[in-house]
């Protein structure tokens, strides 16, 4: 009988135990989390840097956090979320969960399914008209999600998302910046300024 490294077994049962975290900590009531008015799905879809989050136990201490969608011809959202594990030259993670628009009318309310059948709550709560900046929230106001374009935001952008996120019922305090490392040598005195609000 062939046995199963460690790390491999690892990897099998985090989508399980994702999973279970995420219905469980959906269980109790709250009052309903408003979502955006619409979505451009088509728009919506490629590369969102994680910025800041409050973490699932999966993405406690996630180093260049990136998640990734692709419409696919049935209608649902082909999902790759990746990170570097502990540190930048952490193990890399990959997850491939798998959303379904609940709200074909906003396109602003999924489901985020680790494991089938069951479908985690995932709410558009926040989208620039750019879409360059959004935040992912969840009915029971457990897990949030700050994301952008591009792994580098302003620290006055950063301030207006968490103060976004407070008035959803949040406790800013519980967010976590999320460290990215930027290819190559950045010399823009404003991007350096800018990188301050990942780094502190």
């Amino acid at each position: 009988m062939q046995k199963i490294k460690p790390t491999k077994l690892a990897t099998l049962i985090a989508p399980l135990i994702a999973t279970l975290f995420l219905l469980l900590a959906g269980c109790s009531s709250q009052r309903p989390m408003a979502t955006v008015d619409y979505v451009d799905i088509e728009r919506f879809m490629g590369d969102w840097y994680v910025i800041a989050n409050i973490p699932t136990f999966l993405e406690k201490g996630a180093h260049n956090p990136v998640e990734s969608y692709q419409l696919e011809a049935d209608g649902t959202i082909a999902t790759t979320f990746t990170f570097n594990a502990d540190s930048f030259d952490g193990e890399q993670k990959i997850y491939h969960p798998r959303g379904f628009i609940k709200n074909t009318q906003t396109n602003a309310e999924w489901g985020m399914q680790f494991l089938w059948p069951i479908k985690a709550d995932y709410r558009i709560v926040y989208l620039d008209a750019e879409y360059q900046y959004t935040v992912i929230g969840r009915n029971n106001r457990d897990y949030v999600w700050i994301m952008a374009r591009s792994p580098v935001i302003t620290a006055q952008k950063y301030t207006e998302l968490a103060n976004f996120v407070a008035t959803l019922g949040y406790n800013p305090q519980l967010l976590e910046k999320a460290p990215h490392q930027i290819a190559g040598a950045i010399k823009q005195p404003h991007v350096l300024k800018a990188l301050k609000v990942i780094k502190e």
